[in-house]
């Protein structure tokens, strides 16, 4: 008979613990995943009611010197002890240009067109919604990050689009000498209806007077089946250093009197009556709610509450 050759004991372990330097050198042997760094979905699309309600991320980037822009009326000792709190740096900040598409199922409304055309149409592909789908066009304000995406070279990025604006913010940019405003805006003026506070763009679309931040400045109430969203645009521009603190003065609010009464009004009604909103400069993805904090507020970011 054959003899069956054994393992010691001790050999048993030995093999056993070489195992995993195998494994590890069967691994080093191959390409090793690069690097890529942070990263984001460019678009998130929820459900109101009957209407889809999607952001698009036309741009993001790092901003520094934030006290510079926020908070102009505290010292730095309050604009660091409140950062902190927020587990936020003070030196740096990150910046969120976001579009919003709302899909009334007659109609595709977009909401501010970014940076420039490239960035915003590239968000709009990834979210499955090209440039000649936009049935209407809605400025909030004139500010070059919300105008910037118009046009395309000397065409209209949006060929088969109308365009709705306050007539307030028009009437005052029309008085300055602005390239933005002249070369985005005012090529386009003969497709655009004027509206002011409570005008209708589309059916469940409703212009809501926010003016400080410009002259003219528009949130817009959307409403679908009993369901609640507020597109903010710009009525608050950080989550913190102006959302929170709303009598923090910010340096892009053209009558910052003016903003802050408007901001307070706008967070009491988000507040009081629990809706949900998009904010422009919101952290990605941008929906978020706000609930009272002593004599301030906080934001809440969405998790899934629009996703059933």
């Amino acid at each position: 008979m054959t003899k069956v050759p054994t393992l010691s004991r001790r050999a048993a372990l030995a093999g056993a613990a070489a195992l995993p330097l195998a494994a590890a050198a069967a691994s080093t042997a191959r390409a090793a995943a690069p690097l890529v760094g942070a990263g984001m979905s460019p678009f998130q699309r929820v459900k109101l009611g009957g209407f889809d309600v999607t952001t698009v991320l036309a741009g993001t980037r790092a901003v520094e010197g934030p006290h510079n822009i926020f908070g102009l009326n505290v010292d730095a000792d309050t604009f660091g002890t409140v950062s902190a709190a927020a587990r936020i740096p003070t030196d740096v900040s990150q910046f969120f240009f976001t579009p919003t598409v709302v899909n009334t199922g007659s109609e595709l409304v977009l909401f501010d067109t970014g940076l420039s055309a490239e960035g915003t149409t590239a968000a709009l592909a990834a979210a499955g919604y090209t440039p000649d789908q936009i049935d209407v066009v809605v400025l909030t304000h004139m500010h070059g990050d919300h105008i910037g995406g118009l046009m395309t070279g000397d065409a209209a990025t949006f060929a088969n689009a109308r365009y709705v604006t306050g007539q307030a913010e028009f009437d005052a940019w029309s008085k300055t000498d602005n390239e933005g405003f002249n070369t985005k805006v005012k090529p386009l003026a003969d497709k655009m209806t004027f509206l002011d506070d409570g005008g209708s763009v589309a059916s469940g679309i409703t212009a809501m007077a926010a003016f400080g931040h410009t002259p003219g400045h528009m949130a817009y109430m959307i409403e679908s089946d009993s369901k609640q969203l507020v597109l903010g645009a710009d009525f608050a521009n950080h989550y913190v250093w102006s959302l929170a603190n709303p009598d923090w003065e910010v340096k892009f609010d053209m009558d910052k009197t003016a903003a802050a009464v408007t901001r307070r009004r706008v967070l009491d009604m988000l507040a009081a009556d629990a809706i949900p909103f998009v904010g422009y400069h919101m952290p990605w993805p941008a929906f978020g709610y706000v609930e009272t904090a002593g004599d301030n507020f906080a934001y809440v970011p969405h998790s899934y509450q629009l996703m059933l």
